[in-house]
This record gives C-alpha cells, structure tokens and sequence, in this order.
C-alpha cells in the first residue's frame, strides 16, 4: 500500500513541467537598453527573495509514505521533477522546498487528476453500485451516493482507497500538517439518502489493507 502511495505521488509530479520565462529584445533602442537593465536587476532581487524563502513553498510529506522505498532513490526523483531542495528530517518525513509557481502548477495538476478519477469512477461502469461522488473544495470529504444493496455485496468499497490517496496527497501538498492530514468518505444509500459508512483516512488505510 505504501508504495502505492509512491508511485501514485511519482506519476502525479511526472506530469509537471518546469516553467521558464524568456525576454524578448527587439530594436536596441535606449529604452529597450533601459528596460533589459531594470529587468536584469528585478531578477537580481528575486533571487535573493527565493534565498530568503519569500516566494518559495515547503510542504512536509510523513515518513509513513515512504514507507519501505529507497529515500535517496525518493529524494533524487523529487529534485529530477522540479523540486528544488529536498530535506530529510530526523523523524523520517521530507521536506520538499518549491517555487510558489511549481506549486501552484502541482496543486492544478492534482485537481485535474482528483477530477478525472472521480468521473471514471462514477462512469467507468467497474463500479456498478456508485451512482454519484460528490467532494468539498479541499477534497477533504467526498460522498459516495450508491445503491446499499448492490454495494454491500460488491467489491466496490476499493473505489474510495484511491479517492481516500489522491485526496490525502492533495491535502499535504496543499500545506496541511502531516499530523492534521485527513480525508473523510462518507456512503449515502441513494433511496434514502441515509449515511450508512464512515471512512477516515489514514486512520483507515490497516483495515483498508486487511480487506
């Protein structure tokens, strides 16, 4: 189940791309000159902001998700796909220190990919007994809407493992506390939209795993 975890935070940032800025010089009029000179010092100065930490990101991911992979393997990957310093600290989590723009670029990304699992969830037809997922905006709760019957004897239940990681991911990328970090899944019959089963990761994720 850890590695899991891994492999589904390795394919997450596979799709993140480094961003760049490239000025364009047209004629070399004094102006241009003037301008190409204030930009030069403007970049002068953000560099010393990224040193100083003020437009940068650090998110701490728990030793938990690391469990049983190569930490030096882990660390190498994250800077390979634009982290930019990566800390390993004394009670095994990481620290990985990003631009604010890479951030904001990995938060979108985990979005898209939340969004796109909850559709082929619900319309894939490998779970035949959910009828509707809905989630807040933190993704920190989803519903599961399903024909009780059907549910109970099926193996659909395994459709909020991978609900209950991406959404566990995008809160600790989001800046949640990795002791705070937590998503609830919650199934509603959809005849009488009673909630019939809590799930609560990771508090879960043993009993998940015994299944």
């Amino acid at each position: 189940m850890k590695r899991f975890t891994y492999i589904l935070l390795t394919i997450l940032m596979i799709f993140l791309a480094s961003c760049s800025a490239n000025e364009q010089e047209n004629n070399a009029s004094d102006s241009e000159k003037s301008a190409k000179k204030q930009t030069e010092e403007q970049t002068k100065d953000q560099s010393v902001d990224v040193d100083k930490g003020l437009i940068n990101v650090e998110i701490t991911i728990p030793a938990s998700m690391f469990e049983g992979e190569d930490i030096d393997t882990v660390i190498a990957n994250a800077k390979k796909e634009g982290i930019t310093k990566v800390t390993k600290n004394e009670d095994g989590s990481l620290t990985y220190k990003m631009s604010k723009a890479k951030h904001k670029e990995m938060m979108k990304e985990l979005e898209t990919n939340l969004l796109a699992t909850i559709e082929e969830t619900k319309n894939s037809g490998d779970y035949q007994s959910i009828k509707d997922i809905t989630h807040n905006n933190s993704f920190s709760e989803f519903t599961l809407v399903v024909d009780k019957g059907a549910y109970e004897n099926s193996m659909d239940g395994f459709a909020s493992f991978g609900l209950g990681m991406l959404g566990m991911m995008y809160q600790l990328y989001n800046g949640v506390d990795p002791d705070d970090y937590k998503v609830t899944i919650f199934i509603k019959d959809q005849s009488t939209q009673e909630v019939f089963d809590e799930i609560v990761y990771p508090d879960d994720l043993d009993e998940q795993e015994t299944e």
